[in-house]
C-alpha cells in the first residue's frame, strides 16, 4: 500500500520506472489546494505542472456572460497542464480545485526538460506514451461530456457526475453545494435540486447541507446513461493500476 502522502498515490507518478523516479523525485514539491483554488487560468502559461494526490481538479469552460461548465475532472489518475506537454503552452480553459487535498507539482522548466520538442530528446520515452494515453483519455472524456449535455437528462448529467467525482475519491460522501453542481453541468440550481431529488426518493443518495452521500453505488450506476461507461472503460484501458496501488 502506497503512503497518501507519496508521489506514488499519483497513477502517473506512480507507474514511472525507477530511474526516472530517483530523477524526478528531488523537484517534485507536495503543495496543499483548496476549493476554489485556481490552478491556472485560460490563455496563460502555468508555471507548473499539477499531479493530483488527494485532490480533484476541474477543467472548466468560461462563457463571456459569465456562466461556466466543466470539461473534464483530474484526480490522482492524472495532471494538470497538458499544453506544457504538446507544446501549446496555453489552454482555453481554466484549471479550478473542486475538492480541496493534496498535490504534487513540478516546475515547467523541468517538465518541458523531460521532452524538448525542439531537440526532439527525451529522458524516459515510456512516461512520454503513458502521458500521451493519458491525454487520449482526457479527449474522450471531454467529447463525452460535451455529448451527454447536448443529449442526455440532467438526471442522468448528475448520476453521471457524482460518478465521476466517487472515482476519485476514497469516500461516498461529496461535500458540495448544488450551486457549485449546477455551474459544473451549465445548468440552473432549480434543475439539479429536482433531479437529486428523485435520487433521493429512489434510496440512492442522501443531501444535506452541502452533503451528499450516495447510498448504493450500483443503483446509482444503473440510472446513469453510457457516457460513464464509456470514459471509464477508456481510462481503464489506457492507464493500468500499478500494482502497490490497487488494494
Amino acid at each position: 500500500m502506497t503512503a497518501p502522502e507519496s508521489p506514488r498515490r499519483n497513477l502517473l507518478l506512480g507507474s514511472l520506472s525507477v530511474g526516472t523516479y530517483k530523477r524526478l523525485f528531488p523537484h517534485l514539491e507536495l503543495v496543499e489546494t483548496n476549493y476554489g483554488q485556481v490552478i491556472y487560468e485560460c490563455g496563460r502559461v502555468p508555471n507548473y505542472v499539477y499531479f493530483p494526490t488527494t485532490c480533484v481538479v476541474s477543467k472548466v469552460n468560461l462563457i463571456e456572460d459569465g456562466t461556466s461548465s466543466e470539461l473534464a475532472l483530474v484526480g490522482n489518475e492524472g495532471f494538470v497542464g497538458l499544453g506544457l506537454l504538446t507544446g501549446g503552452g496555453t489552454m482555453t480553459h481554466q484549471a479550478m480545485v473542486s475538492r480541496g487535498g493534496f498535490s504534487y507539482r513540478l516546475r515547467r522548466q523541468t517538465f518541458i526538460h523531460e521532452f524538448d520538442h525542439r531537440s526532439g530528446h527525451c529522458n524516459d520515452p515510456v512516461f512520454l506514451q503513458l502521458l500521451l494515453r493519458y491525454v487520449q483519455a482526457m479527449i474522450t472524456q471531454i467529447a463525452q461530456t460535451a455529448a451527454c449535455n447536448r443529449h442526455h437528462s440532467i438526471y442522468q448529467q448528475l448520476s453521471r457526475w457524482l460518478l465521476v467525482n466517487l472515482d476519485r475519491q476514497s469516500s461516498e460522501e461529496l461535500i458540495v453545494t448544488q450551486d457549485h453542481i449546477a455551474s459544473m453541468l451549465g445548468v440552473r440550481r432549480e434543475s439539479v435540486t429536482e433531479a437529486a431529488g428523485k435520487l433521493q426518493q429512489k434510496g440512492l443518495i442522501t443531501y444535506s447541507r452541502g452533503h451528499i452521500r450516495v447510498l448504493s453505488r450500483p443503483g446509482l450506476e444503473s440510472q446513469v446513461c453510457e457516457c460513464y461507461n464509456v470514459v471509464k472503460t477508456e481510462y481503464d484501458r489506457l492507464l493500468p493500476i500499478p500494482a502497490d496501488m490497487a488494494a
